[in-house]
């Protein structure tokens, strides 16, 4: 028989009768069956923000790495808003046996912006990910003095300091008035191709995702990957991750975007059902103070899909197979 529970939202789930079963006022499942544990075993997580970091985080990389050692994981991404990580996530993934850490860039102010001197380098140190901008992006408006006020993610306190001592250059973007890429942008773009570099769209809008994912394509880029769908500055449609999916991009869905509310769990997963989950990943974006354990994260991630009908195959896929494709 099955037990058919609904948490606050509304948002249903579907459990064994006899499990013990906690959801969370945002609909997280919050305590991860066996089932859930094994959809996830030798999965990576994209995207966690751990220390050393100018944002207290609750856990730093090595202590993570071990972490993921004995949960059965097999590696992460290092994420920083504001410092490259390649040389970081080697020293980790040496200090670690048994675990894969890779390193990335944001194409943020505090590394030029859209800069190919740091671009060209971090290929050079085997950086894996590319983010475009994502605090300094035009598109993303917290953290700005005149910006929105609700749901403000960690960093925004940093963007908001930085503004107030009058650091505050202009918001970038990557596309001219007409919609067309900036040559900065495809001068980036062919630096990522250059070295096999992941694209990741960062916190960019609509209007510019699709013409990067259009000239990723043109360009050859082999790695494309549309970051946290649903957070608030992105907040693509089913039907718009679906084009960008058709375009060769593998679409992201990041578990504290729906767990801290700032998206649904409904609608996250009317979007892995309209693209698939064979062009999707599931990331955590976790290492906040007051989140779950990352890797605790990715496995209520696993749950809370299991408990809206997906199979242990599709999650598996989502958190294992391609993870694995695009970032090995």
């Amino acid at each position: 028989m099955r037990a058919r529970l609904a948490s606050r939202t509304g948002w249903e789930y579907n459990r064994t009768s006899g499990d013990n079963l906690s959801v969370s006022v945002n609909g997280t499942s919050e305590i991860p069956s066996s089932q859930a544990w094994e959809a996830i075993q030798g999965g990576y997580d994209l995207q966690v923000h751990v220390a050393p970091d100018v944002i207290e985080r609750r856990i730093d990389d090595l202590d993570l790495a071990k972490e993921f050692l004995s949960r059965g994981l097999k590696g992460f991404v290092l994420k920083s808003h504001y410092f490259p990580t390649a040389e970081r996530a080697q020293v980790v993934t040496k200090a670690v046996p048994g675990i894969k850490v890779y390193g990335a860039i944001a194409l943020n102010h505090s590394v030029g912006g859209l800069n190919p001197v740091a671009l060209e380098l971090a290929g050079r140190a085997k950086n894996r990910i590319v983010w475009m901008p994502t605090v300094d992006a035009a598109n993303e408006t917290a953290g700005r003095p005149d910006g929105t006020k609700k749901h403000l993610p960690f960093w925004a306190k940093i963007q908001l300091e930085l503004a107030a001592t009058g650091l505050a250059p202009a918001p970038i973007t990557v596309i001219q008035e007409d919609g067309s890429l900036t040559s900065i942008a495809r001068s980036c773009l062919e630096l990522i191709h250059k070295y096999d570099m992941i694209l990741a769209t960062g916190h960019l809008g609509r209007k510019e995702i699709l013409a990067l994912v259009k000239a990723s394509k043109e360009i050859g880029l082999k790695r494309v990957m549309v970051t946290h769908a649903e957070f608030p500055s992105q907040n693509l449609s089913p039907d718009e991750q679906l084009e960008l999916a058709e375009l060769g991009a593998v679409i992201e869905h990041c578990f504290t975007t729906m767990h801290t509310g700032k998206a649904s769990w409904p609608g996250v997963a009317e979007s892995i059902r309209r693209v698939g989950p064979e062009r999707c990943i599931i990331s955590t974006d976790l290492g906040q103070t007051i989140n779950p354990p990352v890797s605790d994260g990715l496995a209520m991630f696993a749950q809370t899909l299991l408990d809206a009908g997906f199979s242990q195959a599709d999650v598996t896929r989502m958190a294992v197979t391609n993870p694995t494709a695009i970032i090995e």
